[in-house]
């Protein structure tokens, strides 16, 4: 446009000046005109209007200022998940429930998989900043009841409360990276993320172990607290990320009841889950109405979603999405693998003789794997712009990971262990980073922060059914193993039934005693470990319909 074009104004009294309107609105004033009246601008739409809400591009320093930040959630929010797993056994012999061990982890894992979406949702509506403090906070309280907990429920409570918080710090850090960088380095970023998350993960555990057996399990979570301050201190300070504004007052755009049915559905599933063949047989009234009952909130939940939210917390229809569809559920099926391998590979680790800090040591390998294969494939993405090729690599290395997992004895030498943990870890690293890239490639810019929270609440849930159903199935093989190698005296019965309320009393059998029970042990993780081979395998299958998509180089996708 011409200079004389750029400067036209129209008068006052010009037919283009909208006759409700002052002359004096700036936004008329900053509209160019053409010399006959008529604006040279068309109308703006609603992607217009998007893309003039995206925000700029950091320069490098002050974007790595800004992830940084976040990602300090992120390290502490992985420290808190894996320390919980080398510190399930003595958490539970404190207070005498090893057969309800699961719980303690679910609680954590359930929040998650509830709220994540919400809090997806209400970084939308209050602004990232708000919502990620929030988290934290959140994360903070969870903690502190955890290190003062003086019974297995306050415990409990405890986990549900840090997990809310934790589930929002993992979502909102990973929202953030994509609206501040490109799809096209998005995979680099992410791969930063989970250098934070493996790093954290990877501390964790040998965090866990240590601080136990120095000064006990409970300060492993107290020490946490002025860390997750400081975490809350720096999202305050640096995190920044405008919000778009509506008319609509905030509060009614929140999806209550599509939460809340969500929530009820996952609370029903793994009571049933549970309590199944573990504290109560599988016909019992319970269970039998907990299953139907948790397929009815999930239809609820649908319908609620498609048909009646304004802005549903998890866009079902985008379901509909052939590559959505496929990223959501190989994420599920890889996940429930991923957590029945590593919640239970610290039992096998204590069964054959070490303690928990050394347990949590010999996971480091699956942690350093995460990082390397998320940052791996984000670099590899970055310079090839393609990810479909890379995704079935990384996910068959996962699976063959597990496979050589499965073949874990009691006479395991100790390199085989570290390099299959590390397959495992480099695997579901590297497939993480492609999903996601997949995902959002997939879907409108507008919807990047709703599906990114979708794919979270896919992982979440997937991690407490993982959870849920590799415990239901440890907790019946066992017993059933300990009956058929040790007998159906009243001695047998005897230790079984302390085994199942302790598991430090593994270390007080005779010799004899522990020799078979050691073996009744090993086919419960084997029933576990195959479980989480079948759940890979279907992963991968569901990631053969994955298709490929144009990753940008610029944030508005042009």
């Amino acid at each position: 446009m011409t200079t004389a074009v750029a400067e036209a104004r129209p008068s006052p009294h010009d037919e283009s000046t909208p006759l409700l309107r002052n002359s004096n609105d700036p936004t008329l004033e900053s509209q160019p005109h053409l010399g006959n009246g008529h604006t040279n601008a068309p109308p703006r739409t609603d992607n217009q209007n998007a893309a003039n809400d995206l925000p700029q591009e950091l320069p490098f320093a002050k974007l790595c200022i800004v992830l940084l930040a976040a990602w300090v959630g992120v390290f502490l929010g992985a420290v808190d998940t894996t320390v919980i797993t080398t510190l399930l056994a003595p958490i539970s012999t404190s207070f005498s429930s090893f057969n309800s061990i699961s719980w303690i982890a679910t609680g954590y894992l359930i929040a998650n998989a509830a709220l994540q979406p919400l809090f997806g949702k209400l970084t939308d509506i209050y602004g990232r900043k708000s919502v990620l403090v929030l988290c934290n906070v959140l994360f903070g309280v969870g903690t502190l009841m955890c290190g003062l907990a003086k019974d297995q429920y306050t415990m409990i409570i405890g986990r549900v409360i840090a997990g809310a918080g934790g589930g929002g710090l993992m979502t909102i850090c990973s929202i953030i990276a994509t609206d501040l960088v490109p799809l096209r380095r998005r995979g680099v970023a992410q791969g930063g993320g989970n250098i934070a998350y493996g790093a954290g993960a990877a501390l964790g555990g040998v965090y866990g172990g240590f601080i136990h057996g120095w000064i006990g399990w409970r300060w492993a979570f107290l020490l946490q607290i002025p860390f997750i301050a400081i975490s809350a201190a720096l999202v305050s300070i640096f995190v920044n990320i405008p919000v778009k504004k509506t008319e609509e007052a905030r509060y009614r755009r929140i999806d209550y009841l599509g939460s809340g049915t969500l929530l009820c559905s996952l609370v029903t599933l793994l009571l049933a889950l549970n309590t199944g063949g573990n504290t109560l047989p599988w016909t019992h009234p319970l269970v039998m109405t907990c299953l139907p009952l948790s397929a009815v909130f999930l239809g609820a939940f649908s319908m609620v979603e498609l048909w009646y939210a304004n802005e549903p917390v998890i866009p079902v229809r985008l379901l509909g999405n052939r590559t959505v569809l496929a990223v959501c559920f190989a994420n599920w099926f890889m996940v429930m693998s991923v957590f029945a391998v590593y919640f239970y590979t610290p039992i096998y680790f204590i069964l054959r003789g070490y303690s928990t800090a050394q347990a949590g040591l010999r996971l480091a390998p699956f942690a350093i794997g995460i990082s390397i294969g998320s940052l791996g494939a984000g670099l590899i993405i970055n310079a090839t712009g393609k990810y479909y090729i890379l995704g079935q690599t990384v996910m068959l290395t996962f699976v063959l990971g597990v496979l050589s997992i499965c073949a874990f004895s009691l006479t395991t030498p100790l390199f085989p262990q570290f390099f299959n943990l590390f397959m495992v870890g480099s695997g579901y690293g590297g497939t993480l980073t492609v999903a996601l890239l997949a995902l959002i490639s997939s879907v409108d810019h507008s919807e990047q922060a709703v599906i990114t929270s979708a794919n979270y609440a896919f992982r979440s849930t997937g991690s407490t059914i993982g959870t849920t159903i590799s415990s239901s199935i440890f907790q019946n093989v066992l017993v059933r193993q300990l009956r058929a190698h040790l007998g159906s005296g009243e001695d047998a019965e005897a230790i079984i039934r302390r085994l199942r309320e302790r598991f430090d009393e593994f270390d007080k059998l005779s010799e004899v005693w522990k020799g078979k029970a050691a073996l009744a042990y090993m086919d419960a993780l084997h029933a576990v470990f195959w479980t989480a081979l079948g759940l890979g395998v279907l992963a991968f299958v569901c990631y053969t319909q994955v298709r490929e998509h144009k990753l940008h180089k610029t944030l508005d996708r042009k």
